[in-house]
């Protein structure tokens, strides 16, 4: 292919940009996908496969059938990525086949199996379900129950099916206590601190697209929906917290997780504050761009209010991105890091006060705008600062009743 002389080192207009720093985002996001850190590779796939295994032996070993797959089956879906999860979906998956095969057994000894009689036993195992609280696994009352019927309600194949789900529970929750039981704190830290990354590099994208020639409406509103979307990167963090809370319960390494969870709460807490005083620092710069005809955007800001407010933006950036070291522990360098870098911040935002400062008797509407952006500065400085504070309590998890009540409450099959 030829390529003119002018297309070489060409730079992207501004209708091209927004389309490059999407392509770029997302390149970045997939890439960080595959090469997070704290996983084992492979772990959960070999303890899934070794619990399959063992229950299949253990339920041939005892003969509860003659092709016991149940056990295995039931291994594969107790198998949780907490042992809280491990433990509450075994529980949950007996109580379900129990309750499917008390229900089929009664029935063929009654009526036995045609298409009313069938319906009768859903919709009593449905109900049964309900009551029982069982949630996700509220079908498989009725599967149970069915199996059981297709097999002329033998009292000998409904007692078999139990004992292969109970096999196959215990094997996975043993097989899960025994070898690495989960903690996800590491998982969690790396989430945390590539959302501190993502929040720098949008600063500093933004601080370059201010010192660039053609900042315009389109621009600003470009940098309002980046913002936004880095609600994706804070929800993926907290859910990550959520598991590491949960690991802490029935984990015999779990004060691990609760020595680590008040500092991650606090840095995730304050990130997520940050990303919204982020959206409403863009919020104020589409704003201003609106006060203005969209020929005239690019001088919503005099070129030395633009490069201090960039300046500003390097110093957010680089204060952001001091608070991931925070989160793995009370290091006190860490913290010193990020009280160095926030006083570079409130010096430069000083600054940019001084060239934003307008008498509201002349341009009221500036004066509204230029607070509005210096507020969202000095709000985004406390939530950094707060990210980097030494916890005052330790974190103790919810009793496991109140955990298992609030579990069920969340259930949408209630």
């Amino acid at each position: 292919m030829n390529v003119l002389p002018h297309e070489i080192d060409r730079r992207p207009t501004s209708a091209e940009r927004p389309l490059i720093a999407r392509i770029d985002d997302g390149l970045r996001s997939r890439s960080a996908r595959l090469f997070r850190r704290g996983r084992t590779p492979g772990l959960r796939t070999v303890k899934t496969t070794l619990t399959a295994v063992l229950s299949y032996v253990a339920a041939e070993w005892l003969q509860t059938s003659e092709a016991p797959i149940l056990a295995p089956l039931t291994a594969l879906l107790v198998v949780q990525l907490t042992m809280y999860e491990t433990v509450t979906h075994g529980r949950e998956r007996i109580v379900s086949v129990v309750a499917g095969v008390l229900v089929a057994v009664g029935f063929a000894h009654v009526v036995g199996l045609s298409w009313w009689s069938l319906g009768a036993v859903v919709a009593v195992c449905l109900i049964a379900g309900r009551l029982l609280r069982l949630g996700p696994h509220l079908p498989e009352v009725a599967i149970s129950a069915m199996l059981v019927l297709a097999v002329g309600g033998l009292e000998s194949a409904a007692w078999g099916r139990v004992l292969e789900t109970l096999i196959g529970a215990a094997v996975g929750v043993l097989v899960n206590l025994l070898i690495a039981p989960p903690l996800y704190i590491q998982p969690t830290r790396d989430a945390i601190g590539e959302l501190a990354d993502r929040m720098a590099g949008y600063a500093r994208g933004l601080a370059g697209a201010l010192r660039a020639d053609d900042w315009s409406r389109a621009a600003a509103d470009q940098a309002l929906n980046q913002a936004r979307d880095l609600g994706g990167e804070v929800d993926r963090a907290d859910r990550g917290l959520a598991r590491t809370e949960q690991s802490a319960r029935l984990n015999p390494r779990g004060y691990l997780a609760r020595e680590a969870q008040p500092q991650l709460r606090i840095a995730l807490t304050a990130l997520e504050h940050a990303q919204i005083g982020m959206r409403n620092l863009a919020r104020a710069l589409l704003d201003r761009t609106y006060y203005l005809a969209e020929d005239d955007a690019a001088h919503s800001y005099d070129p030395d209010a633009k490069r201090a407010l960039a300046a500003v933006l390097d110093a957010l950036a680089e204060a952001v991105q001091a608070v991931a070291p925070g989160t793995f522990g009370t290091d006190p360098e860490a913290r010193q890091d990020v009280e160095a870098t926030l006083a570079t911040l409130g010096e430069r935002r000083d600054r940019l006060a001084e060239l934003l400062l307008i008498d509201p008797r002349v341009d009221a509407a500036a004066w509204q705008q230029h607070g509005a952006l210096l507020a969202a500065i000095d709000r985004l400085r406390v939530e950094v600062a707060a990210a980097a504070r030494i916890p005052e309590r330790p974190w103790r998890p919810a009793p496991i009743t109140r955990a298992c009540r609030s579990r069920r409450g969340a259930d949408p099959n209630r």
